[in-house]
């Protein structure tokens, strides 16, 4: 084991943010197919929480194993300090950016100043932006596209039977998101757009100008309406919200339809057969290949991550707590000094 530390953020027990404690923990020792990365950023996601209170929700046979102490975290962005004999590809001083070992293991290490990752999982960082937006692009980033562009991967859902096959965009497809100014919502309606889609924007007011300049048609301010009620021949339907409520979006939908809920949701599936429609989901999967073409737009500037905010790697815990309260227009980022 190794002798050197860093600093961590460490789950020693499940709970709220206050378990979140930032102390002193080994460097870990890149294994065979492995690089060190030196962490400059950490994008911060719903895992994260979901990890830090123990995964509660999920049933016991779909629990991951923990082993406590763990350092949370799966997004970042940084520098390669060292690299295994085995690892083709990445250098000592190059800078990278990955979704760390998702969703096999959860506990992916980033929280931390240096994190072990597969060279598998990472992606040139795009040189037009910063470590801190680059560290809010992997899973948001990740998602959107393995959601609308391309799976990637033939691993089956836990939730669902059937495989979920992303409808071809263009410019005959109208394609509504809901949360569209959170992390995966800000970025797959610019993917949307990137293939031609009309996008129907779904967010709180304050959002309005933030999608309308990120290329969004039309705006719904669901507070003020309810976007089931007045949407109409909808092609495509990602519901980032997900959950009971995704259901009441099937009505937006024309015959030949799919709704994509990024978290679970109960479907019936007669009732979809009826209406003439798809519901599939996926489960978002490490992909430096896939990655690294999202990095390209970026670079090229046809995509781009918004930063709600950002907190300090010892403040974790104050960006838990942002996180729950909602309403985040971009990606929650903790930096590392």
């Amino acid at each position: 084991m190794s002798t050197r530390t860093m600093r961590a953020i460490r789950l020693h027990d499940f709970g709220g943010p206050e378990v979140l404690r930032y102390e002193e923990a080994p460097v870990p020792e890149p294994g065979p197919g492995e690089v060190l990365v030196r962490v400059h950023a950490v994008g911060i996601n719903p895992p994260d929480w979901y990890v830090r209170e123990g995964m509660r929700e999920l049933p016991p046979e779909l629990k991951p194993p923990f082993d406590l102490p763990l350092i949370p975290g799966t997004d970042v962005s940084g520098v390669v300090e060292a690299v295994a004999a085995d690892v083709n590809g990445f250098a000592v001083g190059d800078e990278v950016v990955g979704l760390l070992r998702f969703p096999i293991a959860l506990q992916g290490g980033a929280y931390a100043e240096y994190v072990t990752a597969p060279a598998s999982d990472l992606a040139p960082k795009p040189a037009a932006i910063d470590h801190v937006h680059a560290a809010g692009l992997p899973m948001s980033g990740l998602t959107a596209w393995q959601f609308l562009i391309e799976l990637g991967h033939d691993h089956p859902s836990p939730f669902q039977e059937a495989r979920h096959r992303p409808m071809a965009l263009d410019s005959e497809t109208t394609v509504l998101i809901n949360g569209a100014a959170g992390g995966v919502g800000h970025l797959a309606l610019q993917l949307a757009k990137w293939k031609g889609a009309r996008v129907i924007a779904v967010a709180s007011g304050a959002h309005e100008t933030f999608l309308r300049e990120l290329g969004a048609d039309e705006f719904i301010d669901y507070t003020k309406e309810r976007p089931e009620e007045v949407a109409r021949d909808v092609d495509l339907v990602l519901d980032n919200v997900g959950g009971p409520d995704s259901r009441r979006f099937l009505r937006t939908l024309k015959r030949g339809g799919s709704l994509y809920p990024v978290y679970f949701a109960e479907f019936d599936d007669e009732e979809n057969a009826k209406l003439g429609v798809t519901v599939t989901a996926t489960q978002v999967r490490s992909n430096g290949a896939q990655l690294a073409e999202l990095g390209l737009l970026l670079d090229a500037g046809t995509v781009r991550v918004a930063v709600d905010s950002t907190f300090p790697l010892a403040d974790a815990r104050a960006a838990h707590e942002r996180a729950a309260r909602g309403h985040i227009q971009g990606k929650i980022v903790l930096t590392v000094a």
